[in-house]
Order: C-alpha cells, then sequence, then structure tokens
C-alpha cells in the first residue's frame, strides 16, 4: 500500500487494556498508522464538535491533570484517511451518542466507524446501523479470540479503500 493509502485510527475507548490490545495487534498485524484515542465520548465530541485545539488550548479548556488537553491532539484540519472504532459502553458520553452524532454532521457524515464493542445484543447492533455504523464488531470476551479478532481487524484496514481526500470536513 503507498503511503497516500494509509488509513489513521481515531479509537474511542475507555477501558485502557482493550485500548491497549487493541492498538497493539493492529500494529503487529500490520496497522503502522497513526492512532489517536480518545478515553469517553464526550473527549471525542469535544474534538469533533468543539473549538479548534488551539482555540481550546487558548482559553484554558481542555482537562485537568488526567486528560490531555485539546492542544495534546493534532488539529482536525490534519485528520485524512482515518476510520473511527468505537466503543458503546463509556462513561461521560456513550458510543451511541457519539456515533449519532457524527453522522447526523454533514462535517462527518462520510466517516466510516466501526462499533468496537462487547455487546452482541441484536436490538444494540439494529439500532447501530440505524444510527449509521459501518462495521459492528463484537469483542470476544476470551483474551487469545479478542486477540484474534482484532488482528482480522488490521488486515481489513490495511485494504480498505476510502474516497479520495477522505477528510475532516471544516464546518
Amino acid at each position: 500500500m503507498s503511503h497516500g493509502e494509509t488509513v489513521g485510527i481515531v479509537l474511542i475507548e475507555d477501558d485502557d487494556g482493550h485500548a491497549t490490545l487493541v492498538e497493539r495487534n493492529l500494529r503487529r498485524a500490520g496497522v503502522s498508522n497513526g492512532f489517536l484515542r480518545f478515553r469517553d465520548g464526550q473527549q471525542a465530541l469535544d474534538y469533533f464538535f468543539g473549538p479548534a485545539p488551539a482555540e481550546a488550548a487558548a482559553s484554558g479548556a481542555g482537562g485537568g491533570a488526567s486528560e490531555p488537553t485539546a492542544s495534546a491532539y493534532p488539529s482536525r484540519d490534519d485528520l485524512t484517511n482515518f476510520v473511527v472504532l468505537l466503543d458503546l459502553k463509556m462513561p461521560r458520553v456513550d458510543g451511541f451518542e457519539v456515533l449519532r452524532r457524527l453522522k447526523e454532521s454533514p462535517r462527518t457524515a462520510a466517516v466510516p466507524v466501526i462499533v468496537l464493542t462487547t455487546t452482541d445484543d441484536p436490538r444494540e447492533i439494529a439500532r447501530c446501523y440505524e444510527l449509521g455504523c459501518n462495521v459492528y464488531i463484537t469483542k470476544p470476551v476470551e483474551y487469545d479470540a479478542f486477540i484474534e479478532a482484532v488482528r482480522r481487524l488490521g488486515f481489513f484496514l490495511q485494504v480498505v479503500k476510502l474516497p479520495p481526500g477522505h477528510r475532516f470536513a471544516a464546518p
């Protein structure tokens, strides 16, 4: 794959262990692209829909000692060729609300969203597709099966094609 076709990963996952396993095993599968992680849905919504990181940093917004400041993240304008890996069960703002907001906004509607969660309830799966998720993957509870699922996801992300010039749309 040429450099211009690499796909960046925006991981929205509250569980540090799962986030580490996802990133480590995607890298082992050959996904060497950039990773941007948010620890809950509110952080992700603030990033995508709040003031630009430079504005937030200037105003002092962005969090306390346990949260990265807005300026710790790359500019939204630098996001190009990325997919969102989204957990559903998170504190503050859950993944359903993040998915709804991403898909209803013209700025982010075209962003591919892969729901990656432990929930296999058919009603929740249907709800995610109704809200516009592109792919729904259930995280296996068993460790080795979880690692294998992430490895397969990594192979998929190496060959996925996005529209030319796919990037975060300016307001």
